[in-house]
């Protein structure tokens, strides 16, 4: 495989220069599909380069961006299948959320004891530096409305999976910053609708209550049933057995409720009581089933990464061709605006962690807490609105960049052992 893998690299830059000579040329009918040929065959191949291998998922992301630059119709609709309904997104966001949650323990919400301090320290800092940085680059730079909004929206999301990987990746406080990516997460549901009320209210609809049971939906219920997967693998055959007789019975119970809201005129409270319920029991019966499809093929833990993966790079490919007008326009001025808003993460993280005295490793943890968002989830969040063309425009370019930024950074901290 490592010989499939550097004749792709190969390839890449052999494709590289076609495409520049055809452009120099003025040849542009083949200029395309060799385009997007030597950028996959980059993102194959650069694994096999040791100080690139960290990139490859970040190759991969900009593989999405051009593809949804270069061929927009292709990612609107595929066999009648709208790529961009609501319900699709939603499937899809619960996958990647769930893929990002099977790496959540249980029993890493015991180290909230040790790391007290430091989780206030990176849930005050993540929830007011990056929200007033995304609102104060808006008032900077003169965006649309929903764009402007789109920016304030990933500031305001909750700390993803790619900041534990990057402190893992420099030597930083790993349960640290996986105690405080949870704790940001179920935060999320109730600190993201309220910042973006009080700050993005005067440029979209910002409904709290739907926003609110929207994050659940997407973010709290895939993650709670990746934690019940996590507490049956302790359990014995005998509670197992039951716990998938509970599953029946909530499938069941979805069923029903699915069937009555059907047939049923019920609107407001009542039907989102209903929904978060049925969500809830969908949990379950999700957390169940994966569980027992992982006694049958046990590498498929192994897997849902890249299952996360592919559905962020959906996400990046759909929301590039459904925004590709905006992005040609406001493409370069939102790339210089993810700089300097992901830069000042990582200083004031840093910095306010040190005022705060927190250890330099410490300090370190927080800086990558702050800087790197949860792209999925605004992205998701800009499917439900329906606005991933202008609203999840953001979070399409600023997801590439936090990923490149901080694998450099780590690799830069990696070689550089603190000393306290």
């Amino acid at each position: 495989m490592k010989v499939v893998f550097k004749t792709c690299l190969i390839l890449s830059f052999l494709l590289l220069i076609a495409c520049v000579l055809l452009w120099f040329s003025g040849t542009n009918e083949m200029l395309s599909p060799l385009a997007i040929a030597s950028i996959v065959c980059f993102a194959l191949g650069i694994k096999e380069v040791e100080s690139l291998k960290n990139y490859q998922y970040t190759a991969w992301i900009m593989t999405a961006v051009l593809s949804g630059m270069l061929y927009p119709e292709a990612f609107k609709s595929w066999g009648g299948v709208n790529l961009r309904d609501k319900t699709l997104i939603l499937i899809i966001i619960q996958f990647v959320m769930f893929g990002m949650g099977a790496h959540i323990k249980v029993k890493d919400f015991a180290g909230i004891g040790s790391t007290g301090k430091g989780v206030l320290v990176g849930l005050f800092c993540h929830f007011s530096v990056m929200p007033l940085m995304g609102f104060l680059l808006t008032r900077i730079f003169h965006f649309e409305p929903e764009i402007a909004a789109g920016i304030i929206l990933i500031g305001s999301c909750s700390s993803g999976l790619a900041s534990n990987v990057m402190v893992y990746l420099a030597k930083g406080n790993l349960v640290l910053s996986v105690v405080v990516t949870a704790m940001a997460t179920l935060a999320a549901p109730f600190l993201t609708p309220l910042l973006m009320k009080l700050l993005a209210g005067t440029l979209i609809e910002v409904a709290f209550v739907g926003m609110m049971m929207e994050i659940i939906k997407i973010v709290l219920i895939p993650i709670g049933a990746a934690l019940l997967y996590d507490f049956l693998k302790n359990l014995d055959k005998l509670v197992l057995k039951k716990a998938r007789i509970v599953a029946l019975i909530s499938l069941i119970v979805i069923l029903c409720i699915a069937f009555f809201l059907k047939q049923s005129a019920i609107e407001g409270a009542p039907r989102e009581f209903l929904g978060i319920l049925g969500f809830i029991l969908a949990a379950i019966v999700m957390g169940v089933v994966y569980h027992f499809l992982t006694t049958l093929e046990p590498r498929l833990d192994t897997w849902m990464p890249y299952i996360s993966m592919m559905g962020i790079i959906y996400f990046t490919t759909v929301t590039t061709a459904a925004g590709r007008d905006n992005l040609l326009k406001v493409g370069g001025l939102l790339f210089v605006v993810s700089v300097i808003h992901n830069a000042s993460g990582y200083f004031f993280g840093y910095w306010l962690a040190r005022l705060f005295g927190m250890s330099k490793t410490d300090a370190r943890t927080i800086a990558f807490e702050v800087g790197l968002q949860n792209g999925g989830m605004a992205s998701g969040l800009a499917g439900t609105m329906g606005k991933l063309g202008t609203v999840g425009l953001p979070a399409a370019v600023f997801s590439p960049w936090m990923n490149i930024s901080g694998s450099i950074l780590a690799n830069f901290w990696r070689k550089r052992a603190v000393d306290e």
